[in-house]
């Protein structure tokens, strides 16, 4: 009786298993990432990201050729690095992908309730001190008008 081969392609959801086992492997491989990644060289380490470890293969991305070949020149100490971290793997594959660009999120500017104005206001009418007055009378301006 012959057995078919696992699908590498896209699957149904109902075959991924549950979210949270989903989320587990995630975050053990974001872990292993860093982890791996935290024993190379600064430069190298920007350049690549850990992806996967498939049947004793750690999977790596590279964001050119260059780099890929610096991180193959590295194998045998990205092989002790995993041993020391109790990830068995024996070989390391690169594969040569842009890395996504992660934008920081914008920071937001919060506003203020026309309570917490309020509030801010006060203390500042209630104290002497003309640096903390005019420190909470600022703060107090950060609230929009009409709310």
């Amino acid at each position: 009786m012959s057995r078919a081969a696992p699908s590498r392609g896209p699957q149904a959801l109902e075959a991924c298993g549950s979210f949270a086992s989903l989320a587990n492997k995630a975050a053990a491989l974001d872990a292993m990432d860093r982890a791996l990644r935290q024993t190379l060289p600064l430069p190298l380490r920007e350049e690549v990201r850990f992806a996967n470890l498939r049947g004793g293969r750690l999977l790596f991305l590279a964001s050119s050729p260059a780099w890929a070949t610096r991180l193959r020149l590295l194998q045998a100490q990205i092989l002790a690095a995993a041993r020391s971290l109790d990830i068995r793997a024996e070989t390391i594959g690169i594969k040569v992908s842009p890395l996504p660009h992660i934008e920081p999120e914008p920071e937001r500017m919060r506003t203020l309730s026309p309570s917490a104005a309020g509030h801010l206001r006060a203390a500042a009418a209630a104290t002497a001190d003309p640096e903390w007055k005019e420190l909470f009378g600022k703060l107090a301006r950060l609230a929009k008008p009409g709310e």
